[in-house]
């Protein structure tokens, strides 16, 4: 079967990632001896570079791994929590009801730093100045600036010139708007990683590891990042002038931490995701359903595997809406949701007919909750928002056509740790460059509901229900896959797409991510505006006529995306001999597998 590119196999080690650049750095940290723990955070540090408009040091990093000779696989939550300020009523007062997906006040405190670098000391072996090297270098050297990155600075340059001042001299060099394919340079932000390594000082690599996190959380980083959230109001979404709430206490009051995954079982295999703080259970939902289904007697690029597999997605949606926030504040009943009585009586509710409604399940105690949720929905108003398969940041000001605001990689190494992160956030399109750092804070808060009562509502010191949802199997208890994607909403149905590909059709990596991807828009957009469009699909249009006619026929509303535009999907496995593969998506002419 053709494929767009071999699909990268041997034994020493493999690297995908969503940008050719990062997967080279992985690969050359294996090569040197490092494991890919260290050539995870390489990666992690050098895509804030050269895929800065979709992530950056102050963002966010959920990552999924298995260490070499553990018992079982862990997350490493790198997703930071409100501020001590950010209430519903602080926002409430400023006559908001949604918080703004860009500016100032979407500010929580940055988790992707952090979490790089307890998984750094804890896991890798090298020393913190060998995994931020390369990053630091191609800052200072400079990279090919992408073709999106390019179009997303053009786009917002008013923006910087108009109303973010501090943004200019980091993101339009000479005054203008960089070119793609020319070499783009941020010294600001290498001069920021120089002067963390200086401030690590000497030591033990662990020791000096711990010195460079509190240079971030408590040192000169959080000093510059609460002087500017006190001292700046800026535009943002609400269409007025704000401040931050981020402080520097909220900075210093913060770690990454470890957690154990949740997982389901399907057809042999153990799919791995971070808990409900995140979307991640969304799949395992989906996968629930699809269970009581002959999937693999379907045509997995046919009509009926894309109904049933659209009509799962909604439900497993509509629950996501109605039930997943931060299980340190709220109980979310995931045993019940992923319980097989559970998906029983869901299922029923898929018939051969597209549903137009958003149809959470009802568990015993949450009947009121679940009917506040069901009052947020907010049916979408423009018609062009459904083409978009990223996450929109800056809509308010000026409408850009970047294609995703996310990054991610997947690392196996010859011992067998495997890593899987999806880092995003931080993007320069959506918040004011911080002076003399050369990055921007994230706006992650806009994932927040300021209504009460919600499993996702506004609280201090609690965690958004985000959308990164880096995904880790097993089979038959051996860490066998990673794969990830960036998308927003759209993250775990397309891994889904690739999981029931690959499990239930024996369709090999590569093959399966080459294949023609499609998505539902029925839910809640996770993103401002927040909004839905029922019943809604969108589907690439190498899917053929014939199955986009019959998918008519069965009543979905469908808007018909081009080809090879949906989804940046990248994977990597280790069979039970130790053989490796590893594959990335052709969409975009960016991600890159490679290895030996």
């Amino acid at each position: 079967m053709f494929t767009t590119r071999p699909e990268i196999r041997g034994t020493f080690g493999v690297v995908a990632s969503t940008h050719w650049i990062v997967s080279s750095v992985g690969m050359s940290i294996l090569e040197r001896g490092g494991n890919a723990f260290d050539a995870a955070v390489a990666a992690g540090f050098t895509l804030q570079i050269v895929e800065p408009h979709l992530c950056g040091p102050a963002g966010e990093v959920p990552i999924l791994f298995h260490a070499a000779g553990a018992d079982s696989p862990s997350v490493l939550c790198g997703q930071g929590v409100a501020p001590a300020a950010a209430t519903i009523e602080a926002f409430k007062r400023q006559g908001m009801d949604l918080v703004p997906g860009s500016g100032l006040m979407s500010a929580v405190v940055p988790g992707a730093f952090d979490a790089w670098l307890l998984l750094l000391r804890d896991h890798g072996s090298f020393d913190l100045k060998d995994v931020l090297e390369p990053a630091i270098h191609y800052a200072e050297a400079g990279h090919p600036l992408l073709p999106g990155a390019a179009r997303a600075l053009e786009e917002v340059a008013p923006i910087f010139q108009n109303e973010w001042p501090s943004s200019g001299p980091v993101w339009l060099p000479n005054g203008q708007a960089p070119k793609a394919g020319k070499l783009f340079r941020n010294p600001t932000l290498a001069a920021t990683w120089r002067r963390i390594l200086k401030e690590a000082g000497n030591g033990s690599r662990e020791q000096r590891i711990d010195r460079a996190r509190r240079a971030w959380s408590q040192g000169f980083v959080a000093e510059q990042i609460d002087h500017f959230c006190r001292t700046q109001s800026l535009m943002d979404s609400s269409g007025d002038c704000h401040g931050g709430l981020l402080t520097g206490d909220d900075m210093a009051a913060w770690e990454a931490h470890y957690e154990t995954p949740v997982s389901y079982n399907y057809r042999g295999w153990t799919i791995c995701k971070t808990g409900p703080w995140a979307q991640g259970p969304v799949m395992l939902q989906a996968l629930s359903l699809l269970s009581g289904y002959d999937i693999q007697s379907l045509d997995p690029n046919g009509a009926e595997f894309a109904h049933l597999t659209l009509e799962a997605i909604k439900l497993a949606m509509a629950d996501r809406e109605a039930y997943y926030g931060d299980p340190n504040f709220v109980d979310v009943p995931l045993a019940q949701l992923l319980s097989d009585d559970y998906a029983a009586e869901r299922r029923k509710l898929i018939t051969p007919r597209a549903s137009q409604q958003l149809q959470p399940g009802v568990v015993n105690g949450f009947e009121e909750q679940v009917q506040r949720a069901l009052a947020q929905v907010r049916e979408a108003t423009d018609e062009a928002a459904g083409l978009g398969i990223g996450e929109p940041t800056m809509a308010h000001l000026q409408s850009t056509t970047k294609p995703g605001d996310t990054v991610h990689v997947d690392i196996i190494d010859r011992y067998g740790n495997m890593v899987s992160a999806t880092p995003s956030g931080g993007w320069p399109q959506s918040s004011p460059t911080l002076p003399g750092l050369g990055f921007a804070l994230n706006t992650r808060a806009q994932m927040f509901w300021l209504e009460p009562g919600l499993p996702s509502s506004l609280a201090p010191g609690k965690r958004t229900r985000n959308t990164l949802t880096p995904t880790l199997a097993l089979r038959e208890g051996r860490p066998a896959l990673i794969c990830g994607t960036p998308g927003g909403d759209q993250q775990d149905q397309w891994q889904l797409l690739l999981l029931l590909r690959h499990i239930d059709h024996s369709i090999p990596l590569q093959q399966a991510i080459d294949m023609p991807l499609f998505h539902s828009l029925h839910a809640p957009a996770s993103f401002y505006p927040r909004e839905a469009m029922s019943g809604v699909a969108v589907v690439e249009e190498n899917m053929g006529s014939e199955m986009i006619e019959e998918l008519r026929r069965l009543g979905h509303d469908l808007r018909i995306a081009p080809a090879w535009s949906a989804g940046r999907l990248t994977a990597a496995s280790r069979d039970a001999d130790g053989l490796l593969s590893a594959a990335a998506t052709p969409r975009l002419m960016q991600a890159y597998a490679v290895g030996r």
